[in-house]
């Protein structure tokens, strides 16, 4: 590491210690020339994992589009912020866990459906009805009555 003051490669580490939520370490460094100290960063640099969408087009990963889906699907409902954060980990826990760099929005979805389904039934046919696309209230109704058979 290049000391950012006198430009000397002969640095030291003074300390160290976790960063952004242990996503990053910190290190105090002392450059052994100037003797100045100066802060770094490091942190795992990750390829953005890419969302393929119904149109075929692509784009990156956004955790936030799911979160926002459940809490919309969630309104009025008795479900904890908590109870929404561990179903959205969950879920992107199985979606790195299965794929490398791309998945399908269609993959994403029956994903957040089967959690729904365990969470709320309600918050369950809310977001069946959007991301199937229900186009009449007997649509409904046959859902509904696949999720009473279960």
């Amino acid at each position: 590491m290049k000391c950012p003051y006198c430009g000397a490669d002969a640095t030291k580490v003074v300390d160290s210690r976790p960063a952004d939520d242990n996503n990053a370490i910190r290190r105090r460094r002392q450059c052994d020339n100037c003797d100045k100290r100066f802060t770094t960063y490091e942190k795992l640099e990750t390829m953005p994992v890419m969302v393929i969408k119904k149109d075929n087009s692509r784009e990156a990963y956004d955790r936030a589009k799911i979160e926002s889906g459940i809490l919309r699907s969630c309104h009025k409902r008795p479900i904890s912020r908590d109870q929404i954060k561990k179903a959205v980990d969950e879920i992107e826990n199985e979606l790195f866990a299965n794929v490398d760099s791309e998945f399908s929005t269609a993959l994403i979805g029956e994903l957040v459906m089967e959690k729904l389904k365990d969470l709320d039934q309600v918050a369950y046919v809310r977001f069946a009805s959007v991301y199937r696309e229900f186009k009449d209230v007997n649509t409904f109704i046959e859902e509904i009555g696949e999720l009473l058979k279960k």
